[in-house]
């Protein structure tokens, strides 16, 4: 992975533990409980992954079994890990969409004249990336050859899905540098958005793909939407669309879909030989004016 990685993903990772944590209790409580379920259920004589592993806020690894392994990109996070948990599990340093550097030289071959090295103008640049997007399929090609070398028996996602288009965004955006690539007035299209929208759709179902043909019992977290607006917020009964599972008298919503209309429930639910053992949600007060509805699903073969 390329330098300008890493700095974007140490970036992302000190942002978010950077937040007034005061109001987290209940999230980081139901985070832990779940995960914590999936360490104690899992059979203690397989390797187990923890995809997303991060720092260890979120992760009780003192209830981890023997063979656990963590998954970050984040150079720094099995240091913050062992600083937090005493625990120096193994780890594998990978991006986990398998896409992420395919994207950034295309982002440079977008950004660069071939002939003469300069950079294209910004909104040609733009343009140009727009259509290129299109032919990229990423797949985590090293995620799927680690399962099919250590067959674990159970594998953890730690609230890894959603930020495959926040990474992707903060990506594109660094190599712009100060010249936005994003169209600027709301009315109009954004080619390179939607473009880049379907990317992080296709990094979530190639995702899902693998953890669902691995054979191992799965314990998915993920933040299903990201909610600004304001006021009283409550969850209502599930519903298909994430839209329809808040209660009557909801304002409209300002919302975005951090997994670009992939439904992770849907796919697993679709897939041979896979069951849904459990399921539930909650709100997250992540920032003033920034509510997470999270999902988690425990899902077996």
């Amino acid at each position: 992975m390329s330098k300008l990685m890493f700095r974007l993903l140490r970036r992302e990772q000190r942002a978010f533990l950077a937040r007034d944590r005061g109001a987290w209790g209940d999230h980081l409580g139901r985070v832990r409980a779940f995960l914590g379920e999936g360490f104690l259920a899992a059979d203690p004589a397989r390797p187990l992954l923890v995809l997303g592993a991060g720092s260890g806020l979120e992760v009780p690894w003192t209830l981890a079994p023997p063979l656990a392994e963590g998954w970050d990109a984040d150079p720094w996070s099995r240091v913050r890990t062992w600083l937090r948990h005493l625990r120096w599990a193994p780890w594998t340093f990978e991006d986990a969409t398998g896409g992420l550097a395919d994207l950034e030289a295309t982002v440079r071959r977008a950004l660069e004249e071939p002939w003469s090295h300069r950079h294209r103008d910004p909104r040609a640049a733009a343009r140009r990336l727009a259509g290129l997007l299109p032919s990229l399929h990423p797949h985590p090609a090293a995620l799927a050859a680690w399962i099919e070398g250590h067959r674990p028996g159970t594998i953890l996602a730690a609230n890894l899905m959603g930020q495959f288009g926040v990474v992707a965004e903060a990506l594109v955006e660094a190599a712009f540098g100060k010249a936005s690539p994003w169209e600027g007035d709301p009315e109009r299209p954004d080619p390179l958005a939607e473009a880049l929208e379907a990317w992080t759709a296709r990094a979530v179902a190639a995702f899902l793909a693998v953890l669902a043909q691995s054979g191992a019992d799965l314990w998915l977290i993920h933040d299903r939407a990201v909610v600004f607006n304001g006021g009283c917020l409550e969850l209502g009964p599930w519903a298909d669309a994430w839209t329809g599972q808040f209660r009557a008298g909801t304002p409209p919503l300002e919302a975005r879909d951090p997994l670009a209309g992939v439904d992770v429930l849907a796919e697993l639910a679709r897939r041979p030989g896979l069951r849904i053992e459990a399921k539930t949600r909650w709100l997250w007060d992540l920032a003033p004016g920034q509510r997470h509805l999270v999902e988690a699903l425990h899902a077996r073969p």
